[in-house]
């Protein structure tokens, strides 16, 4: 058995590091066309309008590009904080969480016995869980 998962592992981790390599190189390869395309841009910009154009030229393109990118991470970013903070809320105000709520729950353990209140709290948790997670699905589909 143990030794059927570590091949299971074995085979994905092989699987994942081949795919990562040919990731790494299709990257590779995209960069280096990258390089020669904004030569050959900076080249026709040469000889059509001067070296002074042609730089300011250039440094205009990757100015565009990097001042995208540096917008599209803070968005990124404020939606990541943005999200913590709404899953912070959420779990502060679980009703699992009430003081006066664990008493209760204690209480009734306390009434009806321990040996039965197991039973009906793996029930109950099973039951939290599914409502839990059909609650994330929800939560994380875009409103209209």
């Amino acid at each position: 058995m143990f030794q059927r998962m570590i091949d299971d592992i074995k085979d994905s981790t092989g699987t994942a590091l081949r795919l990562t390599s040919l990731a790494m190189a299709a990257a590779f390869a995209l960069f280096i066309t990258t390089c020669f395309l904004c030569a050959a841009a900076f080249m026709f910009a040469l000889e059509r309008y001067g070296a002074i154009e042609a730089c300011l030229a250039g440094a205009a393109v990757f100015f565009a590009v990097s001042a995208v990118a540096a917008g599209s991470y803070m968005v990124r970013k404020h939606q990541a904080k943005v999200r913590a903070e709404r899953a912070a809320k959420a779990a502060a105000n679980a009703p699992l969480f009430d003081p006066a709520m664990v008493a209760v729950g204690i209480q009734v353990a306390r009434a009806i016995g321990i040996k039965r209140v197991v039973p009906i709290l793996a029930i109950g948790g099973v039951a939290l869980g599914l409502f839990a997670a059909r609650g994330y699905a929800q939560a994380d589909e875009p409103a209209e």
